[in-house]
């Protein structure tokens, strides 16, 4: 998915240089008087103008915002972009009296797939010296679906106004694609995080809660500040607040975890050892990076290792990025083992949240920042991640008002 995101995102520069040289063979041919750079910057600024509002995907919004932009960057009377049924979503520049007469040729360009022209010629109008003398009208097409059409309306015809017509839409139509590709993203993202979810091992709330509820009458007071992390824990992981939070969050609950787990396990059968660098804190991850590799940690690692072990979960300031472990000296497991039961997760259940936690790093940062396992039988365990510290489209939501 990452690297089809990365195809897409060249295409769209692509299209936009191929608009931009467009614009400026059309400066040349016209001698407008501004020098050739002075048309490329200009061309450069529009491009970056229409593709924000065009990435929302097609909408009375979004051509709002877009079609003066194109407009001047096609440098005609003026650009129209309509729905799949052929209605008028925005229209900028002038001669929109004219568009009941174009509506022949945007049917064609929707239903048919298929530029049409049309010709001032051929119409009835009355307007002196109307701008308008040729109009395109050019199919948008997104992933074999007809999403509307790009009509631009100038006083010149021929193969340039074709051309110009052809490499406007073809500019439309990779900026939609991105945000078809977005917003399929941005379904992933959300459906693997209700996969993790799903993973939040079953009998570990039992467990919990059976712990808590033992404490009741023994202990109220213990009892009391379990139920108060219990419920802390599961309103943090059943949270909708976005796909990224900071590191500080992550360990706040992770120490829920580990809490809950050591009342049921006792502090002499579970140790945990926490070195944080407080310069990392701030740093930004995906949701539910940690939880799931001490959890991994506890029930693959130290639960059947007779007395118990430790869980040392480490993050340390390494210049660009922060480098985050969570290490276990429990059984171990054979590496060839874990990397099939890591690979066959979606069948099997096991080791799901490992393969989860990687995809999310790697679609999020790239693919040199995967998961990094070291482990062999009776040797315990060691997850490391590498993070940046800045990454492109990757922020935390704020903090949540108080009150």
């Amino acid at each position: 998915m990452s690297e089809l995101l990365t195809d897409r995102a060249i295409m769209g520069s692509i299209a936009g240089i191929a608009v931009l040289a467009l614009f400026v063979m059309l400066c040349r041919a016209r001698r407008v008087s501004t020098s050739v750079e002075d048309a490329t910057l200009t061309a450069l600024h529009r491009v970056t103008q229409a593709a924000p509002a065009l990435r929302e995907g097609l909408s009375v919004r979004s051509a709002d915002q877009a079609t003066p932009h194109l407009r001047e960057l096609l440098a005609c009377v003026a650009v129209a972009l309509v729905d799949p049924d052929g209605e008028p979503l925005s229209w900028a520049g002038e001669a929109n009296y004219h568009f009941e007469d174009l509506r022949d040729i945007v049917a064609v360009a929707v239903n048919d797939r298929k530029p049409a022209l049309a010709n001032h010629g051929t119409m009835d109008c009355e307007i002196n010296k109307c701008p308008m003398r040729h109009a395109v009208a050019y199919p948008l097409e997104v992933d074999g679906s007809i999403v509307g059409a790009m009509v631009v309306v100038a006083g010149i015809g021929g193969k340039r106004l074709l051309r110009a017509a052809e490499e406007g839409a073809r500019y439309v139509v990779t900026q939609l694609e991105l945000s078809e590709l977005q917003e399929s993203r941005e379904r992933l993202a959300i459906a693997e995080v209700r996969a993790l979810r799903a993973q939040i091992s079953p009998h570990f709330i039992y467990n919990a809660l059976t712990t808590i509820s033992s404490l009741v009458r023994t202990d109220p007071s213990q009892a009391s500040d379990l139920l108060q992390e219990f419920a802390e824990f599961t309103r943090y992981s059943f949270r909708n607040a976005g796909p990224y939070v900071t590191l500080a969050d992550e360990l706040r609950n992770i120490d829920r975890y580990l809490t809950l787990e050591r009342a049921r396990y006792g502090n002499d059968r579970l140790n945990v050892k926490l070195q944080i660098a407080p310069e990392v804190l701030p740093v930004v991850v995906p949701f539910l990076t940690l939880q799931p590799l001490v959890e991994n940690a506890v029930r693959h690692g130290l639960a059947s290792k007779p007395g118990g072990g430790t869980v040392t979960v480490a993050a340390i300031d390494d210049g660009a990025e922060a480098v985050i472990s969570v290490e276990d000296d429990g059984v171990g497991m054979d590496p060839q083992r874990l990397r099939e039961a890591t690979d066959n997760a979606h069948m099997t259940g096991a080791h799901v949240g490992l393969g989860n936690v990687d995809d999310r790093l790697r679609r999020a940062f790239g693919n040199d920042y995967g998961l990094v396992v070291e482990t062999n039988l009776n040797a315990g365990t060691k997850v490391v991640l590498r993070v940046p510290k800045f990454a492109v489209g990757v922020h935390a939501p704020p903090p949540a008002p108080v009150g």
